[in-house]
């Protein structure tokens, strides 16, 4: 084993933000643009695919197909996961980039159930596939001081596909543009489009310096980074200097082995507060976004071609909330901020549950009422991914993201469109209480179990936050 010293890290961290780190969270972040946009035209289209002459599906199929989606998400995590530690960041985000735009343009032709809850797996094992390489690629390309709001506004930006794909579904579904037959179909095909075109623009993000070091092409690595510098400088002048030094051993990738003694043994408290946060956001996210078209319809009597409309103020909170709360997390702290959104989040669900029920909500205030909850539940759920990508080393980063994703998104996602909608099957607005009720102490749990056990992970380098498997010091 060969060790090499560099300062690579220390460098990617003293960079001023530039234009240089804009390019970069544009053209990585818009992974969450397009799962926002995924969720809310099959949200949004829900009450329309029950209709005879779109697809004809029921609720439970509606709900079936959300589910499917999470399975696949689940699956292309763990996959591609496992391979952007082996092969990098790049050629995975690329790779699974390709995968969700084909899946995406398929649906539009779906003819019924089966074909159609085929292309919502396949879109999902691309979506998948992408949490794991670009939340490894952001936190190792994004400055320490800034990563927790970076990374809260990246994840936040799940929301601005929501509103998109919200405006797409009322322009199409209007009977002077294309109306219901055919406007859910151009909808799936207008998202892969976008895909194409971010996909030609992610060709020029660079693979990852750390990545690189640590799989023993330090000669590349140097060259990314003297690129990265000069446009950078080019901007702010000349750098300050940096005298840390980090030795990495180049080795090979993890074995599953060492990778569960890494989150079993030497980090066990970390994983358990992982894998709390992402299975409650899971849950809570999951359960109401995949059902809320049908809550509208059923319970509140919106036509199915308005129900977009109510998206808006809900995904103006969802955007909101990362964004003005993310400078927070790096002020105050991760441990902290956690705690806060995940418990104010689940006590204002369980209070929004409780006048549902009681009848005293309108489709407008239920809508402003998960805007005001869902302001503080995305940055929460925002944080979680955060967590997950920054606590564990960096030769397992994409790996311990994909797992912790798969086993709390399938714990908490798989079933929660599933339930909600059989729940709205009953016609029971007690019911569905029971549900929000499941999902508010998920996530106030999960949010006193940070408070005990979290990282302080604030303004810390990734490597001093968790030593590089590899790693033989500093000096």
């Amino acid at each position: 084993m060969t060790a090499v010293h560099t300062d690579i890290p220390a460098r990617l961290d003293r960079l001023p933000w530039s234009r240089w780190h804009w390019r970069v969270v544009i053209a990585l972040g818009v992974a969450w643009v397009l799962d926002g946009l995924e969720v809310t035209l099959v949200g949004s289209l829900g009450g329309v695919l029950e209709r005879n002459d779109t697809l004809g599906l029921s609720a439970a199929q509606i709900g079936g197909a959300g589910s499917l989606y999470i399975a696949g998400a689940v699956v292309g995590a763990l996959v591609f996961g496992r391979l952007a530690d082996r092969w990098g960041r790049k050629k995975l985000f690329l790779i699974t980039l390709a995968v969700y735009t084909v899946a995406s343009f398929a649906t539009a032709f779906s003819p019924g159930f089966l074909f159609f809850a085929f292309c919502r797996f396949m879109t999902g094992v691309g979506i998948g596939g992408e949490y794991a390489a670009i939340n490894s690629a952001i936190d190792e390309l994004i400055p320490a001081r800034v990563r927790g709001r970076v990374n809260l506004a990246i994840n936040g930006s799940f929301w601005v596909g929501a509103a998109l794909g919200a405006g797409l579904s009322l322009v199409l579904l209007d009977p002077r543009v294309l109306g219901p037959v055919w406007g859910w179909r151009a909808g799936f095909a207008l998202g892969a489009l976008l895909a194409v075109a971010i996909l030609l623009v992610r060709r020029d993000v660079p693979e990852s310096p750390r990545w690189l070091i640590a799989h023993g092409r330090a000669d590349e690595a140097e060259a990314i980074m003297q690129r990265i510098e000069a446009e950078v400088a080019a901007q702010h002048g000349p750098l300050a200097p940096v005298t840390d030094r980090l030795g990495f051993v180049r080795r090979a990738a993890p074995s599953m082995r060492e990778v569960a003694h890494v989150l079993l043994r030497r980090y066990r408290q970390r994983s358990i507060v992982a894998l709390s946060l992402m299975v409650s956001q899971a849950f809570f996210y999951n359960a109401i976004f995949f059902t809320y078209a049908l809550v509208l319809t059923r319970f509140h009597g919106v036509p199915a071609g308005r129900v977009a409309l109510y998206i808006f103020p809900f995904a103006l909170g969802n955007v909101l909330g990362p964004l003005l709360l993310g400078p927070l997390f790096d002020r105050v702290g991760r441990r902290r901020m956690i705690a806060v959104t995940y418990t104010l989040s689940g006590v204002g669900l369980a209070l929004t549950g409780a006048a549902f029920m009681a009848g005293w909500l309108t489709a407008l205030t239920q809508a402003l009422c998960w805007s005001a909850v869902f302001f503080l539940a995305s940055a929460a759920a925002s944080s979680a991914y955060l967590t997950v990508s920054e606590v564990f080393p960096l030769e397992m980063r994409a790996l311990a993201i994909s797992l912790f994703y798969a086993v709390g998104t399938g714990a908490g996602g798989f079933v929660a469109p599933w339930l909600f909608g059989v729940l709205i099957d009953t016609g029971s607005r007690g019911a569905v209480t029971v549900g929000y009720g499941i999902g508010a102490a998920l996530v106030i749990g999960a949010g006193l179990i940070a408070l005990r056990w979290g990282v302080n992970a604030e303004r810390r380098s990734l490597e001093d936050i968790a030593p590089p498997m590899g790693s033989a010091g500093h000096r």
